[in-house]
Parts: structure tokens; C-alpha cells; sequence
């Protein structure tokens, strides 16, 4: 008993439409939609309040479908400084229970509680911090209690709005195994379908499995799959995995102070290349650009641009990059140039919704993508990487490096 863990996810509800709301209370009660704003091309549902989906609205919707579907929708577009301070304060809340917090994205995370396991019960803690969001930040969530990550994320999804839910080892049976294999946390579309295939339905087919062979037909992630299926996740709550990536950046002094737009674009194209390259080497996606600019005369601008959009390759950040120089550039020489990218989330866990005009391209870059992974997952972590990678490989382990 000393040893045992006790885990919790706390995984906020609707959380931008919830954030809306609590700032709007006219708002309350009626159905929300947040989604991008149509003359950037991006009209898609992001997020929508319960009322908003009792009515048949649902995320990746456009907002004409939705308004089809739901014909009094009021429509936000995203707030990301309001709902970035929001998330602040909720993991500063969180803190008041334990150091051993784990943001893992902006609107949820993991609380090691273990230390509590003696002094309250886990389902009166959980009830408390509950009702602490709701009531100082006016918020619902969903908590999960679990003794591992995983385990308590499956539980946090078990009961929307404002639930409280827990899964213990011994219940994987009747809680867990009966579930459909989709609904398992890490399995995307694409992985539910070769499981489908091979005739592994439930989570309970999968953990029933043999894990050899698991891992021979799917690779390493396969076998991590497979243990979580049987309730077996040694990861530890990681209070510094989301300041690791807080922010990562670039900047390049130009041979001399120019209006040559051709020279500034093919500069902020080597800069997002040498970002392109960090963001592989973390496997995250980026959410947020800072865009720098220093004039001839030193003086230097920052602007800051959130996007709906997962940002993953050296031609998005360029693209997003160049449209915010060209947006706030006064048109004097510059002398130097400087990207930055944040609010960083695992490519496993990010999504990005297909553009109308680009679509096709993105498929394309999908499937690619998934052909390396697998080649990856199956022969070893390293078996294909960006040339660039192996470069910045060779340097590190050169006796001039310092290692």
C-alpha cells in the first residue's frame, strides 16, 4: 500500500466555449460554437457547448453545416490570450494540491496525489478540486482517478460533463475491456482500423493478445498499446514535460540591411527549416509563431500570431511567418529576422483540419508521414531521419561538441 499510486486527470469540459461563457454569462444556457473565422479559410468548428450539441453540432463541422443543424448557433471566433490565462489559473489551482503536475495540454492535465492516499479519500479530493473550478473559475471538468496516466485519462472520459470517475486494476474487466478499441487513448482512425482488421474489436481483444506478436505486426507502439490495454503504465507524472518545450526559436542577421523581399522570404525559409528539424526531433507540433523584425536603426518589433492549425513543416511556418512579416512590416531595411514557435503539443495527440484550398496536399503529406512512422516503429527509432538530423548527430558526438 505504500507504494501504490494514485493518479488523477483532470480534463476540463468544452473548455473554450466553457471559458466563453464563464466570461460571457449571457452566453450560458444558450448554444455556443467556437470556430475560426471563415475569411481565413478556417470556418470549422473547433468546440461547442452541450446545448450546441444536443442540437447535432459536432468539432470539424463547418459553421454553415452547423447552423443547418442548429439554426439560433451563436458563433465565437477563438480567444487563445483569454483562454491561455484561464489555463494559468487552473494549474495554478492545481498546485494547491501537489507539486507533481503534469500540464498536458491547456486544458488538462495529471496531479500525482499519492501523498494524500493516508489523510482524505480520493473520491472527496477529487469532489473538492471540482468544485473549486467550478466555483472560482466557473468551469466544469471531468476528473479520472486511477494508480496510472493512462488509466485515469480512460477514466476522465467516462462521464461528461462534470464527472468523477475511477478505474482500479482489478476492474479493467467490467470498465475497461468491453470497450470499443477506437475508444482506447492512443489509438487514432487509422490504427483502429488495422486493429479492426486483424480482428481485435475491444481494448480487451487487444490486451487478450499475444504481445510478441503485437509488437512484430505493429512495432513498439503496438506493445506500449498492449500494456496499457492491461492496465500497465510505469510513466511517472512529469511536472517539467511542458515547460521542456516551452519555446524554440531562430533568428538570422542578414549580410546587410535590405528591402529585397526575395532575400527576407529565402531567410525566414532557412530559419523554418532549422525549426522544422526541432520539431521532428521532439515529435511535437507548434500552435503559436512570433515573428521578430530588427531595423536598420536596431529598432525591433515582435508579433505574435495563434493558429488553429498544427504547424509541423518548414512550408507551413514559412507560410504563416511571411504573411505576419508582410502584415507589419514598415517597409524600412531590416537587419535582422527571427521566428519562434510555442504551446507545443505531441504530434500524437494534435490534429489538423483539411484546408479546402490545400487538402489534397495535406493527404499527401499524411500519408508520407505515416510511411515513415511505420518504417520507424517497426525496424527502430532511427532507421529514417531528415538529413539534417543526422548532421546535428554527427556534430554532437564530435570530440569538439563538450561530450
Amino acid at each position: 500500500m505504500a507504494n501504490a499510486r494514485v493518479i488523477f486527470h483532470v480534463d476540463m469540459n468544452s473548455f473554450y466555449a466553457s471559458v466563453e461563457i464563464a466570461n460571457h454569462p449571457e452566453l450560458r444556457e444558450k448554444p455556443l460554437a467556437i470556430a475560426g473565422k471563415a475569411e481565413e479559410r478556417h470556418g470549422i468548428v473547433v468546440t461547442s457547448s452541450y446545448e450546441a450539441r444536443k442540437m447535432g453540432v459536432r468539432t470539424t463541422m463547418t459553421v454553415r453545416e452547423a447552423k443547418k443543424k442548429c439554426p439560433q448557433l451563436i458563433v465565437r471566433h477563438p480567444d487563445f490570450a483569454l483562454y491561455r490565462r484561464t489555463s494559468e489559473q487552473l494549474f495554478t489551482l492545481l498546485k494547491d494540491y501537489t507539486n507533481i503536475v503534469e500540464k498536458a495540454s491547456i486544458d488538462e492535465g495529471y496531479l500525482d496525489v499519492s501523498n494524500w492516499i493516508h489523510r482524505r479519500h480520493p473520491l472527496n479530493l477529487a469532489s473538492e478540486i471540482q468544485s473549486r473550478i467550478r466555483e472560482e473559475l466557473h468551469l466544469p471538468c471531468s476528473i479520472g482517478i486511477a494508480p496510472n496516466k493512462f488509466l485515469a485519462k480512460m477514466a476522465s472520459n467516462m462521464k461528461k460533463p462534470m464527472g468523477i470517475t475511477v478505474i482500479r486494476k482489478r476492474e479493467l474487466s467490467q470498465k475497461l475491456w468491453p470497450l470499443p478499441i477506437g475508444k482506447m487513448h492512443g489509438v487514432g482512425p487509422k490504427t483502429e482500423e488495422k486493429f479492426s482488421l486483424a480482428g481485435i474489436k475491444t481494448i480487451g481483444d487487444l490486451a487478450a493478445s499475444n504481445p510478441d506478436a503485437i509488437e512484430k505486426k505493429y512495432g513498439r507502439n503496438g506493445r506500449r498499446l498492449h500494456d496499457f490495454a492491461n492496465g500497465c503504465d510505469v510513466r511517472p507524472v512529469d511536472p517539467d514535460s511542458w515547460d521542456r518545450y516551452k519555446s524554440i526559436g531562430h533568428s538570422m542577421t542578414l549580410p546587410h540591411d535590405t528591402v529585397d523581399l526575395k532575400m527576407i522570404y529565402e531567410t525566414m525559409q532557412h530559419l523554418a527549416g532549422k525549426l522544422e528539424t526541432k520539431l521532428k526531433r521532439e515529435h511535437v507540433a507548434s500552435y503559436e509563431l512570433v515573428v521578430m523584425i530588427r531595423y536598420h536603426d536596431w529598432k525591433t518589433v515582435t508579433r505574435h500570431k495563434s493558429t488553429m492549425q498544427p504547424l509541423r513543416s518548414w512550408q507551413e511556418i514559412l507560410n504563416l511567418a511571411f504573411s505576419v512579416f508582410q502584415a507589419n512590416w514598415s517597409g524600412e531595411a531590416v537587419r535582422l529576422l527571427g521566428i519562434t514557435l510555442a504551446s507545443f503539443q505531441a504530434i500524437s495527440e494534435s490534429t489538423k483540419q483539411l484546408d479546402l484550398f490545400s487538402y489534397q496536399n495535406d493527404i499527401q503529406t499524411e500519408e508520407l508521414v505515416d510511411l515513415i512512422d511505420r518504417i520507424n516503429d517497426q525496424f527502430g527509432e532511427n532507421t529514417l531521419l531528415p538529413a539534417t538530423r543526422l548532421l546535428n548527430k554527427k556534430h554532437s558526438e564530435s570530440p569538439d561538441s563538450g561530450c
